[in-house]
């Protein structure tokens, strides 16, 4: 994968506007009703990312998990992010 150029990181970050970037990273953190809702949202998350061959960073705190997204291999944010960006935002 190819990393982004900072222009291409604003026009990618407008399709997925709950996420913010921080340093090489794309982060957000998602809400649920409880302990049981996020971690069957983390093992949707898992199956994606598993499917994708691109794992992000996951953070459970009770109801709530914060996901980061970077391509390691490329050193820094690529499509590949983006693309699971969007698809963790359908799910949630």
């Amino acid at each position: 994968m190819i990393k982004l150029t900072a222009p291409q990181i604003k026009t990618a970050l407008a399709d997925v506007r709950d996420w913010t970037k921080k340093g090489t990273t794309i982060a957000r953190v998602f809400k649920f009703k409880d302990f049981v809702a996020a971690i069957k949202f983390v093992n949707a998350v898992a199956r994606l990312a598993e499917k994708a061959w691109h794992h992000p960073d996951i953070d459970i705190r009770w109801n709530k998990v914060t996901i980061a997204l970077t391509t390691h291999d490329a050193g820094g944010l690529t499509a590949k992010d983006f693309e699971l960006a969007r698809k963790f935002d359908r799910i949630a």
